[in-house]
């Protein structure tokens, strides 16, 4: 498989688990604290990708001393991403902000032509912004709610953006899994903080379980979206992020029992389709053919 379609495939699947996990704290935080339980989560998860790292060898190597500034700084920038959010989602309404969001493909694109100097031909925009627009349809943002937490959650995107364009700079001498667990510590130490400032409730068999399924979907969601911004073009890898808004879909109707509007269905097969273009263009597009040695 080439990098671009193994990209393709590992972001969706960054999309699904980081969705699955959505889920699980969205049923959580109906009886605990959210802060709490992303500090039970994140000391889950961060015990689940050390013990991973240990039996496949990877704690053993480390991370090569050239790529540690990119490691803590692309695992600063995903902890501080996390804070800008909760904030905006406390002042606006959940349409907006996911709106807001939902740049990010453009944004990462545009990042990766400017400053890593990869190609994006005009078919490749012309599929991010059909996606954006399926976004908006399911979305529907109204002018309600646009205001000054509206920058707020654009320092979320640009926090975002930076992570993904330090995740690109990791060389692959680098473990993803090494990269992952730094990156579930700090989450975890940013939730721990936040947690001080409300009350802690215990949770019972089922919240526990719960959690735990969290942290199991956090750490396929670390280590996919890890793996995917280091292999393949940022501008085929990046647009399958709108995939995250189908699977919404499908839990929100299987979970939680709200059936999607007939707009919605339109903006959810407009990001399908424009991520099947993109990978039947990957299939048809050969592969550059080795160098003959002289």
């Amino acid at each position: 498989m080439r990098d671009n379609l193994k990209g393709a495939a590992l972001m969706m699947g960054a999309m699904a688990t980081f969705t699955m996990n959505d889920a699980a704290l969205k049923w959580l935080a109906t009886d605990l604290p959210a802060f709490q339980v992303t500090f039970l989560r994140g000391c889950a998860a961060t015990v689940l990708i050390v013990a991973l790292s240990a039996a496949m060898g990877s704690l053993r190597r480390g991370i090569p001393r050239a790529d540690r500034p990119w490691a803590i700084g692309r695992s600063a920038a995903e902890a501080g991403a996390f804070l800008p959010f909760l904030l905006a989602l406390q002042h606006m309404p959940l349409a907006n902000i996911t709106a807001i969001l939902a740049a990010l493909p453009l944004s990462i694109t545009a990042a990766g032509a400017l400053f890593l100097g990869e190609p994006v031909g005009w078919r490749r925009w012309t599929a991010i912004a059909v996606g954006f627009i399926g976004v908006l349809l399911i979305m529907r943002p109204g002018t309600e709610g646009f205001d000054g937490w509206s920058l707020v959650a654009m320092l979320t995107v640009l926090l975002a953006t930076l992570r993904d364009l330090l995740t690109r700079r990791l060389s692959r001498e680098t473990p993803s899994l090494n990269v992952a667990a730094i990156t579930a510590g700090f989450v975890t130490l940013l939730g721990l903080g936040l947690s001080l400032t409300e009350p802690w409730i215990r949770p019972d068999a089922a919240q526990a379980g719960m959690i735990l399924a969290a942290a199991a979907f956090i750490l396929g969601a670390y280590l996919c979206s890890v793996m995917a911004m280091r292999v393949g073009e940022v501008a085929v890898v990046t647009p399958f992020r709108y995939t995250s808004l189908v699977w919404a879909l499908l839990l929100g109707w299987l979970v939680f029992g709200d059936w999607p509007r007939p707009l919605t269905l339109v903006g959810a097969a407009l990001i399908a389709g424009t991520g099947l273009y993109t990978l039947w263009r990957e299939t048809r597009v050969p592969m550059p053919r080795p160098v003959a040695p002289r």
